[in-house]
């Protein structure tokens, strides 16, 4: 099922999300599942819970973002970040666009941390350690941020909008 998505104003987007306890929860394994085609369905490359207006510690991501493409049209996976938290970082920071699913037509420049280290559970509950570099380090802070409270409008120093031709 594809879920909708709340707005920059909800106000479920400015809170920290519910850490996440039980992994045999039927309703946490349903939202995963429509969580992935949600992000597909919305071309984005990162869904996290508060998105969907469930204030729970969880996202969803492409597995590799550079193969969006691929994944959209072939596969539709997605990695499953439960808890996740941001456990090492490079020192080096750069600035890229970014946008938001909840921020429709908002683009601006973030800086954020060139590598970092995430450590999360999968949908069963097992811990995992992803490290990333560019557009994946980008995606895990993006979606830890949403988890935390924060929106990208946040930390851009230069937003702008765009519209459909």
């Amino acid at each position: 099922m594809i879920l909708p998505l709340v707005r920059t104003d909800h106000p479920v987007l400015r809170r920290g999300a519910d850490m996440i306890t039980r992994f045999d929860d039927p309703a946490l394994q349903k939202l995963i599942d429509d969580m992935i085609p949600t992000m597909y369905e919305r071309d984005g490359i990162g869904l996290a819970a508060p998105q969907v207006n469930y204030s729970l510690r969880l996202a969803v991501i492409v597995p590799d973002p550079d193969r969006y493409e691929e994944y959209k049209k072939e596969s539709r996976e997605g990695t499953v970040l439960i808890n996740p938290r941001i456990i090492r970082h490079s020192f080096r920071k750069e600035a890229h666009e970014e946008g938001c699913l909840s921020v429709p037509g908002i683009f601006g420049p973030v800086r954020r941390y060139m590598s970092v280290t995430a450590e999360y559970q999968d949908r069963n509950g097992q811990t995992h350690t992803i490290k990333g570099t560019g557009l994946l380090a980008r995606v895990l802070q993006h979606e830890t941020d949403h988890l935390n409270g924060t929106l990208f409008i946040d930390k851009s120093t230069r937003l702008y909008k765009v519209t459909a031709l």
